[in-house]
C-alpha cells in the first residue's frame, strides 16, 4: 500500500510535506508509510491512502505481486521529486 500512496501523491503532484500536512502527520511518518514500515498505525495508513484517492476495500482481479510490480513501474516513470511552483512576481508598474 505504501507504493500506491507514493504513486497517488506523485500523480496529484503533492510534495511529501504537503501530504503530511494534510494528514496531520510528520514528513518522517509519511516516509515510513510510503516505505511500508510495519510500525505505522494502520489508521494513519488508511487516512493517507484516502487523501490520495486509493480505494481501500475493492476486490482485486489480479494477484498482489502483479499489482506491486505494476505500481513500481508507474512510480519509476514519474519524477523523483515534486516541486511546488514559485509564484512569479509581477513588478512592472
Amino acid at each position: 500500500m505504501g507504493e500506491q500512496i507514493k504513486l497517488g501523491r506523485k500523480q496529484k503532484r503533492w510534495t511529501e510535506n504537503k501530504l503530511a500536512e494534510r494528514a496531520g502527520i510528520s514528513r518522517a511518518t509519511l516516509q515510513k508509510i510510503e516505505k511500508g514500515d510495519m510500525s505505522c498505525a494502520v489508521g494513519l495508513v488508511f487516512e493517507v491512502a484516502t487523501l490520495v484517492n486509493i480505494p481501500l476495500f475493492e476486490q482485486e482481479t489480479y494477484p498482489l505481486s502483479k499489482q506491486v510490480e505494476h505500481i513500481r513501474d508507474k512510480v519509476a516513470l514519474l519524477p523523483r521529486r515534486i516541486r511546488t511552483r514559485q509564484k512569479e512576481v509581477d513588478d512592472n508598474f
